[in-house]
């Protein structure tokens, strides 16, 4: 049992030595990159973060439940106007920067649209590339007249509605671009991937019909290479989810 009990502390004492010149070797070769690659991105979570998104229910969350559950103070800025409440955020190393958004209309007491954006551009490997990726989700409500438009067929529906969402976003964000500098950059990868998506449908139509399926519809973007978009409606909830670049 002795012998057993000294192969094990070796093997462990072997393994923390191998490790410890491993990273001595990284940070000589690559400094300071190799310490931040290291070091954990720290709170808030992106799990944390998503977390706070889905505690807004649409239809039934008032103004002062948004309030008590989309702002983290730690971390992030609250934003308000007459029609919104948002909230942003920044790693202090600002690889990661996010907003949360949720909309309200002018005869609704209940939030009827909400938004969640987070771009991390923190290298997944060592001495790689700036490894950039991001994230954006949406629920919103439909109104009955968008539901109810008549369209040539499915796919065209689909684009027009599509289209709809991202006049809305647009709406909706710009009533606190001005607030936060973090805004006008989220809005403007957003409306990157929205737009090289729509491009994609324009060019064409038929590719609409992956929209609502499990892998969506993927395109190329600008700057983040590739991205895939994923849009269902149930009821008159539509469900937007959409990623890009190293996902």
């Amino acid at each position: 049992m002795k012998s057993r009990k000294i192969e094990i502390c070796f093997s462990t004492s072997f393994k923390i030595l191998l490790l410890s010149a491993v990273v001595f070797s990284y940070w000589l070769i690559g400094g300071c990159a190799a310490i931040e690659f290291l070091t954990p991105s720290g709170a808030p979570s992106r799990e944390q973060l998503i977390e706070n998104y889905n505690k807004v229910e649409l239809g039934r969350s008032s103004a002062s439940d948004v309030l008590s559950v989309i702002n983290l103070p730690k971390y992030e800025l609250l934003s308000q106007s007459q029609k919104v409440i948002a909230s942003t955020g920044k790693k202090k190393k600002g690889y990661a920067q996010w907003f949360k958004l949720v909309a309200f209309d002018e005869n609704a007491a209940a939030a009827r649209r909400k938004y969640f954006f987070i771009v991390d551009e923190k290298p997944k490997a060592l001495f790689a590339e700036p490894w950039a990726r991001a994230e954006f989700y949406s629920d919103i409500i439909l109104e009955k007249e968008v539901l109810d438009k008549p369209y040539a067929n499915e796919n065209s529906s689909r684009i027009a509605i599509l289209k709809h969402f991202l006049t809305t976003f647009h709406k909706d964000i710009d009533e606190v671009t001005s607030d936060n500098e973090l805004f006008p950059t989220c809005r403007g990868l957003v409306n990157q991937g929205l737009n090289a998506a729509l491009q994609k449908l324009k060019a064409s139509p038929a590719e609409a019909a992956k929209l609502d399926k499990r892998n969506g519809l993927e395109f190329e973007h600008i700057s983040f290479d590739k991205g895939r978009i994923r849009m269902t409606i149930d009821r008159d909830i539509l469900t937007l989810e959409m990623k890009l670049g190293s996902v």
